[in-house]
């Protein structure tokens, strides 16, 4: 399994400039909204016309966070009949988006630094090792953001057991290690400097 990851992390690497452009931003955006399966049947594509099927798989298309599993798993289907475009509302689409989320994932893997973002490659790997589409979607939706506060607030504790840093830094820094994950990381990237 370790081995098929390495290769895929390659891959992902390999692909990150075109990827960048039809992945969703997860870092940049704590909100990208991605549908699920239950939604796909809460629906009723059974109950659907064909041109509402069609209109559906056209929104997904014209979608800039559709990734490309997913749109090319969307062209296939409207390339085919209406029932390749019904299986596609109802499973192909959700196959294809556990691919799109390993893709993304390996992506976060092969940009993580091993010495900082420890939580980060911890919880990547277990959502690949479990391997299910929703382990995949839920690190992405969730799991993503809360390894990140887990190695932010390492980083702010660092930066806290130093003896030498100003009354003032200290102070900022106690208030970001007990703040949001976004003030956290706020700290690290601006806040911190700013003081």
């Amino acid at each position: 399994m370790r081995l098929a990851r390495a290769a895929l992390t390659v891959a992902a690497t390999a692909l990150t400039p075109a990827l960048l452009l039809t992945t969703p931003a997860f870092a940049a955006s704590g909100a990208t909204t991605v549908a699920t399966a239950s939604d796909a049947t809460a629906s009723g594509v059974d109950e659907m016309s064909d041109d509402d099927v069609r209109v559906a798989i056209m929104r997904i298309i014209a979608d800039p966070d559709t990734g490309k599993a997913v749109y090319a798993a969307a062209q296939a289907a409207m390339d085919g009949t209406i029932e390749d475009q019904r299986y596609f509302l109802e499973t192909g689409r959700w196959i294809a988006q556990a691919e799109d989320d390993r893709v993304a994932i390996a992506r976060i893997l092969a940009s993580a630094d091993p010495k900082t973002d420890k939580a980060v490659i911890r919880e990547a790997n277990e959502a690949l090792d479990t391997n299910t589409p929703q382990a995949l979607r839920a690190f992405l939706e969730t799991g993503y953001r809360l390894a990140v506060a887990e190695d932010d607030r390492v980083r702010i504790a660092r930066i806290l057991a130093d003896p030498t840093i100003s009354d003032a830094l200290r102070a900022a820094a106690e208030g970001a290690i007990e703040g949001t994950p976004e003030e956290m990381r706020y700290f690290l990237e601006t806040g911190q400097y700013e003081v």
